[in-house]
């Protein structure tokens, strides 16, 4: 069964483009969500987990971290659902917008445990088993294109760029995860997508092989890191 994109979960998250009675069924889960109603709760998550999933999955480029941010945010949102606002329309907004505070958090660890790494004397050699995952290393390596190029953002800018470009979020929902006007949210996309395209070009330069170079790409073939980095990244099969 086609797994449906963030678009249509829950009422369509773009107002201009969803019905009425989608906003109505938005509406209707929240009020059921601030009730503590759990069938509301298990509908939520069974209708957004993948989008919360996918969100991290590209804000961290890591798919352990991703679950764990994942599985944060429906916590939160449990024990915070008497503070959602009703008659919002889709709550996926609001639970985008808490995996974003997720990931600030989980920067902010990983930059004090690279801090105290630092400090530790070098670990011994290891025995290399790249050979054991040669299935997996197409994946891995656009993963890391893009997790690189992304990575070199802005934190403000890699969170519009993930909520509105890839998510699907329109700009005021945008702003709503965020907490911050529209115009905020329209200066900050720009920005990313110009640094982005900046970063790609500078990446494509410095490492186009001099060199035996790769067969012609078939046409249609995207290549380029910018262009990778809007479209969603494919999921690891498990």
């Amino acid at each position: 069964m086609r797994e449906p994109p963030e678009s249509e979960i829950l009422g369509n998250p773009r107002g201009t483009e969803g019905t009425k009675a989608q906003e109505d069924a938005g509406n209707e889960m929240r009020r059921r969500l601030r009730a503590g109603d759990r069938e509301a709760f298990a509908e939520l998550y069974e209708s957004c987990a993948q989008a919360v999933y996918r969100h991290a999955l590209r804000l961290t480029g890591d798919w352990s971290t991703a679950e764990d941010i994942m599985a944060d945010t429906f916590l939160a949102a449990w024990q915070g659902r008497e503070r959602l606002e009703e008659d919002r329309g889709s709550p996926l907004p609001w639970l985008l917008g808490i995996a974003t505070h997720k990931w600030e958090n989980t920067r902010r660890g990983l930059r004090r445990r690279r801090a105290f790494l630092a400090r530790q004397p070098a670990p011994a050699a290891v025995a290399d088993f790249s050979a054991e995952a040669a299935s997996r290393l197409d994946d891995r390596s656009r993963l890391r294109a893009v997790s690189t190029a992304f990575g070199r953002l802005r934190r403000h800018e890699q969170e519009v760029l993930s909520l509105r470009v890839w998510s699907g979020l329109d700009y005021e929902q945008t702003a709503d995860a965020l907490g911050v006007p529209v115009s905020t949210v329209r200066s900050r996309l720009s920005r990313a997508r110009r640094r982005l395209a900046r970063i790609a070009d500078q990446a494509e330069r410095t490492e186009r092989p001099r060199r035996n170079p790769e067969p012609a790409r078939a046409r249609g073939e995207v290549c380029n890191t910018a262009a990778i980095a809007t479209v969603p990244l494919r999921e690891e099969t498990r």
